[in-house]
């Protein structure tokens, strides 16, 4: 039986969310980018990449996700919270859980603390312009979304 599925082959896993192969994959695939990352190769996707600091939600973990950002001044950096699937993907809710343990790492340079902060109305609409400007593709996995991409400012402590 794999992780997920109850006696008789039914998955007990929420529609959207993924399998175990699926995050395990995810987890590979997170670990290769982040050593990248450290290594000063900063881009994917000609994509600026970050790695963004969390403390899991439910188990207090640390984590290291990496997040493709937009500059937004000179102290603060704007992510967007697309990951695939009906849901935010988990690096945005352990960040809005425990938003004062919230910390970047930018390639080859020592982790700083950030503060979040979800951008809404008005402020979320500039933002996301100047974010589907400077990526189109985001824009367009926007609009095949049944939901409203969160856009966080992360700015340094």
């Amino acid at each position: 039986m794999t992780h997920g599925q109850q006696a008789g082959g039914h998955d007990k896993r929420r529609p959207g969310t993924p399998g175990a192969v699926s995050r395990w994959m995810q987890h590979r695939m997170n670990t290769r980018m982040n050593r990248k990352i450290r290594r000063g190769n900063g881009t994917f996707m000609s994509m600026d990449v970050l790695i963004l600091h969390t403390v899991g939600k439910r188990s207090g973990e640390p984590r290291e996700t990496p997040v493709a950002w937009f500059a937004d001044g000179e102290d603060a950096r704007l992510v967007v919270a697309s990951g695939g699937g009906s849901q935010h993907p988990d690096w945005f809710a352990n960040l809005m859980a425990h938003p004062e343990r919230a910390s970047i790492e930018l390639p080859d340079k020592d982790a700083v603390e950030v503060t979040p902060e979800r951008l809404e109305g008005a402020e979320r609409e500039q933002a996301w312009q100047r974010i589907a400007a400077a990526q189109p593709r985001i824009a367009k996995y926007q609009s095949k979304s049944d939901r409203e991409y969160p856009v966080v400012r992360l700015t340094t402590r």
